[in-house]
C-alpha cells in the first residue's frame, strides 16, 4: 500500500524532541489530500498503510507511543511514552495519554491524564455526565467534588 502522510518541514520542540507535522498524501474518512495535521516525531508514531488513523489541529505523538487503526488524536492532546490509542478512539481536548496506556475501542477521552499502570486493587469508577460524556474517576471523589 501506498503511505498515506509525509512529514513536513515544519517542527516544534516538545520535551527536547523534534516533532514534525504530517500532510496528507491521499484522501482517506474525512482528511483531504493536502491537508496539514497534527505532530509526529517518526512515521512510526502513527500507522502510514492501514486504517483512518490521524493526528491533527495542536495535538502530537512522541517517543515510542504509536496511534492506528480508526484512532484520532487532535486538539491540543498529547499521546507519548509508550502509550497506544488505537481501534475507534478518540483523544481530544487536553488529555494526555502516556507511560504504557492504551486506549482503544469506542472510548473517547476529552480531558485528563490517562496513564497506563494502576494498582489491580484500585477500582475505577464511572459517573454519567451527559448522554455523550462520563467522567473516569477513583476512590470515592465525584465530579464537582474536591478530593479530601
Amino acid at each position: 500500500m501506498n503511505k498515506k502522510y509525509i512529514l513536513t518541514k515544519n517542527t516544534k520542540e516538545v520535551f527536547g524532541k523534534t516533532l514534525y507535522q504530517i500532510e496528507a498524501l491521499v484522501s482517506f474518512g474525512s482528511v483531504v489530500k493536502g491537508e496539514l495535521g497534527g505532530f509526529i516525531e517518526k512515521e512510526e508514531n502513527l500507522s502510514q498503510v492501514s486504517g483512518y488513523a490521524w493526528v491533527s489541529g495542536d495535538a502530537w505523538v512522541s517517543g515510542n507511543a504509536r496511534v492506528s487503526g480508526d484512532a484520532w488524536v487532535y486538539g491540543d492532546a498529547q499521546v507519548y511514552g509508550y502509550a497506544q490509542v488505537y481501534g475507534n478512539a478518540r483523544v481530544s481536548g487536553d488529555a494526555q495519554v502516556y507511560g504504557n496506556a492504551q486506549v482503544y475501542g469506542e472510548l473517547r477521552l476529552l480531558a485528563g491524564h490517562f496513564f497506563g499502570i494502576r494498582n489491580k486493587k484500585e477500582e475505577i469508577k464511572y459517573q454519567k455526565i451527559d448522554d455523550e460524556n462520563e467522567l473516569i474517576y477513583k476512590g470515592e471523589t465525584k465530579f464537582g467534588e474536591k478530593e479530601s
